[in-house]
């Protein structure tokens, strides 16, 4: 299934994309796409669903982030070896953690705003791991059983804030609008591997990031099982896996954006996001 939610900010309502690409509500049968909704029991109960028994939803309409109750956005730094040389770090010998604050989280074709004062803000196209189940000490073998599915991240970046202002890399990964998720969270059954994803990130038309999920350092299962040994992953947590080489950083000269770049970015399978970049109010 393609989860998904609709209508204005704040106000969306929980969605499916049926097979006609159509969006279908989904709000007569579940409150939201959150909680007990991404356990393998909730999201049977929507595949039991008919979806053209389902309201259709009006062409047009704004689509929000797929999934809501998000308790905590947990990145992975330098997970592509490629990335790492180009921005020249060292592939680490355990994931480098970082977090993105939730107030960060944006639908995926919403406008993304510079900071005030931003000089370096950069793009990031990653795959997103959404938690269905519980995990705490999870075993990498077993790390798949807590996995809800996957959608896309734009780990928007200000890399001044990040590196040049003392602190963890969260100063520049938090900013509001910096984390846009969607279109849809892909259940994890309709992709067959994680690790064999191309992804890309273009900005103005130009195609800057073109890699795959087959160079992932650390990949899906391992990041899961990981990051379960030390904290509880709750359903609806997010992992955000790391983004391939071609970022504004890694580029020569570097390159940033500026209001009204438009970043077009895909995954395979998972859909595509197109977002605006605006000035800080």
């Amino acid at each position: 299934m393609k989860l998904l939610r609709h209508g204005p900010r704040g106000q969306e309502k929980p969605g499916l994309l049926d097979a006609d690409g159509r969006v279908r509500d989904l709000s007569g049968h579940v409150d939201d796409i959150a909680g007990p909704v991404l356990s393998d029991a909730g999201l049977d109960r929507l595949r039991a669903l008919d979806p053209a028994s389902l309201p259709l939803v009006a062409e047009g309409r704004r689509l929000g982030p797929p999934v809501t109750g998000v308790g905590k956005v947990m990145a992975i730094g330098l997970n592509y070896a490629d990335h790492a040389a180009e921005t020249g770090g060292e592939v680490p010998p355990e994931p480098v953690l970082f977090m993105k604050a939730t107030s960060a989280i944006n639908g995926p074709n919403d406008p993304v705003v510079l900071p005030r004062g931003s000089v370096a803000t950069d793009w990031e196209v990653e795959l997103g791991v959404v938690i269905g189940a519980p995990a705490k000490y999870v075993t990498e073998e077993r790390a798949m059983d807590h996995v809800a599915g996957y959608t896309i991240v734009n780990d928007v970046s200000e890399r001044h804030y990040q590196i040049k202002r003392a602190g963890q890399w969260t100063k520049g990964k938090s900013c509001d609008t910096f984390c846009p998720l969607g279109p849809w969270l892909v259940t994890r059954d309709e992709v067959a591997d994680p690790q064999a994803l191309g992804l890309w990130l273009d900005v103005d038309g130009q195609r800057m990031q073109d890699g795959s999920t087959t160079t992932m350092v650390y990949g899906v299962a391992f990041l899961v099982s990981y990051l379960s040994q030390l904290m509880t992953l709750h359903p609806g947590d997010i992992i955000a896996t790391g983004t391939p080489p071609g970022v504004g950083m890694g580029r020569r000269p570097r390159v940033y954006l500026t209001a009204g770049n438009v970043m077009r970015l895909s995954i395979d399978g998972l859909g595509e996001q197109c977002q605006t970049v605006t000035a800080a109010p």
